[in-house]
């Protein structure tokens, strides 16, 4: 692993665990390795959060992830404890990871993991429309395409987990990516390139070939782009999108600052409520971010409250 992304999934995974305010282990239960779908013979798995006391029935999604790196090692109370101390249960849901794949695949992950959750809303006490996604960096860039693309079910699946809406109800998160090809300005194409250039393989598109009956790579620059836009969060804001919040450091140099803007202007623009923090002379994350994790949790106070 080189020495840019190590950074990344350090800031995006590891760094929120600073946070001070760690829950008593006694005051919560959690359920590790919970199987919330298999691909190529492959379990996904996520770890259940519960606080043992005044619950209040609504859910967050953790999206384990930094640099499109996702680790069940990196799992720990200390960034959700506040949202356990509030009575939240927290799913923090490992993606199939980089470099084995790609975002495209790693997009795909996340619809199952809220569908799975939502499927077993009676079985963890949860309201399935009272769902919060979070993240920082790759993670929030994952939380707003669930944000923006999340999809209806197919009442017709033969897996009772495919006709669950992969919707939330609230997005809060930290410096995510938005837009691959507007990267810090327009035209700027970050598709593992410029800025983003220590991380390819996130990048390294691929289709199956049925003729040779192996996975090729795909060059056609016109179709490697479109996929670029298809992951982008900002091209898929629309007005029924939920209330999302962003907490951004003007001096990132990874992820800057335009990219939340773009988001959040776009999505002001079709009527949704959106708001940007911005953080006066932060990078790719800071000290005391437990801080701004409470005004994470405050977001989700507000928007999913019980109707």
């Amino acid at each position: 692993m080189n020495r840019l992304l190590a950074s990344l999934v350090l800031v995006g995974t590891l760094t929120l665990s600073c946070c001070s305010a760690v829950q008593a282990e006694d005051a919560f239960t959690r359920t590790e390795d919970v199987i919330y779908g298999r691909k190529f013979g492959t379990a996904l798995t996520l770890d259940v959060f519960a606080a043992k006391e005044n619950r209040n029935g609504a859910a967050i999604v953790w999206v384990v992830s930094g640099g499109w790196f996702s680790s069940h090692d990196a799992i720990n109370p200390g960034p959700i404890a506040e949202y356990l101390r509030r009575g939240y249960t927290v799913f923090a849901v490992v993606h199939g990871s980089n470099p084995k794949y790609t975002i495209p695949e790693v997009v795909e992950d996340m619809h199952r993991s809220v569908r799975f959750i939502r499927s077993r809303a009676e079985q963890y006490g949860i309201d399935p429309n009272r769902i919060g996604i979070t993240g920082g960096s790759a993670g929030g860039h994952l939380s707003l395409m669930q944000g923006t693309a999340g999809t209806l079910g197919n009442p017709e699946a033969r897996d009772p987990v495919d006709r669950q809406s992969s919707r939330v109800q609230a997005v809060a998160c930290f410096f995510p990516p938005t837009d691959f090809l507007n990267y810090g300005k327009p035209g700027e194409i970050a598709l593992g390139r410029g800025i983003l250039a220590g991380f390819k393989a996130p990048f390294d598109f691929h289709e199956f070939d049925s003729k040779t009956k192996s996975f090729v790579a795909i060059t056609d620059e016109e179709k490697i782009q479109a996929i670029g836009k298809s992951i982008s969060p900002v091209n898929h804001a629309t007005a029924d999108d939920p209330p999302t919040l962003i907490i951004h450091g003007d001096a990132d140099k990874l992820v800057p600052i335009q990219q939340a803007e773009l988001i959040i202007e776009k999505l002001k623009g079709a009527g949704v409520t959106a708001e940007l923090v911005v953080k006066k002379g932060a990078a790719h994350g800071w000290p005391g971010m437990d801080k701004d994790i409470v005004t994470l949790a405050d977001w989700f106070d507000k928007h999913l409250q019980k109707n």
